[in-house]
């Protein structure tokens, strides 16, 4: 179930969003909310049509009041109490959908957020998983952007304003992975010493649901495990059947 708050969501990227969280799963109800007589709205019908999302109109009671997020909210719950569904998405960056959030998140299903960088980390943290729209960019554009570079390269990157007031956040992030990393290694290693990169990735989830690894630049968990030898020692065993299982041990 997708839930969409037109006024804060980014239509250029609605697109992506409904691939990136149908790799999860089916999708069973699409539907957007906002009031659609809005200037600021008027472009996104077409799309909306496409897509077969369909548009909850909700009229603005009040002069700078935004009635959207409580219609979202009220179908939500609403939904919710139908059991017929195992997971939500909220596809928003407004911390107002926190409550609602730990909410669902208490009932038992599966809580996943989509929306900006600036999402207040509130509103991350109250989600099993979020997703920043930023990332559902194409890989091959981000891949040599100086998020995808390691500390010691970034410092010679050409970097632009924004870029280097970044900088020192994203250093602290990434040495955020590594300690979550090590964690993960001191818990759920084997008798040989390594762990189940796997069982490490879900666990950096529930412990920091907006971790993605395209954030850094890499596709997947193990493109930056192996990007980081003088930390890490990788390999690669048979599973069941055809799956390859790849483990990880700190160095």
């Amino acid at each position: 179930m997708v839930l969409i708050d037109a006024d804060n969501t980014q239509l250029s990227k609605l697109d992506s969003v409904i691939r990136e969280i149908s790799t999860h799963g089916r999708i069973v109800v699409k539907r957007a909310y906002g009031n659609w007589k809005k200037d600021t709205l008027k472009h996104w019908e077409s799309e909306l049509n496409r897509l077969a999302i369909k548009a909850e109109q909700q009229f603005d009671y009040a002069t700078g009041k935004n009635a959207t997020d409580m219609a979202l909210v009220i179908d939500t719950m609403n939904l919710l109490h139908r059991r017929l569904y195992d997971a939500f998405v909220i596809v928003a960056s407004d911390s107002d959908y926190t409550p609602l959030a730990i909410n669902l998140h208490e009932s038992g299903v599966y809580v996943m957020g989509v929306g900006e960088k600036k999402t207040p980390e509130a509103f991350r943290n109250s989600c099993d998983e979020f997703i920043f729209l930023e990332n559902l960019e194409e890989y091959h554009r981000r891949r040599r952007s100086p998020y995808s570079m390691r500390p010691a390269e970034w410092q010679n990157a050409d970097e632009t304003k924004q870029e280097k007031d970044d900088k020192e956040d994203r250093e602290d992030e990434l040495e955020e992975i590594h300690n979550l990393l090590k964690i993960a290694y001191d818990r759920y290693q084997d008798d040989d010493g390594y762990v189940n990169l796997a069982s490490a990735g879900s666990f950096i989830k529930r412990a920091k649901p907006d971790f993605d690894s395209r954030t850094f630049g890499y596709l997947k968990l193990p493109q930056f495990i192996a990007d980081y030898p003088d930390r890490y020692k990788m390999k690669r065993y048979r599973g069941k059947g055809t799956v390859t299982i790849v483990a990880y041990r700190c160095i």
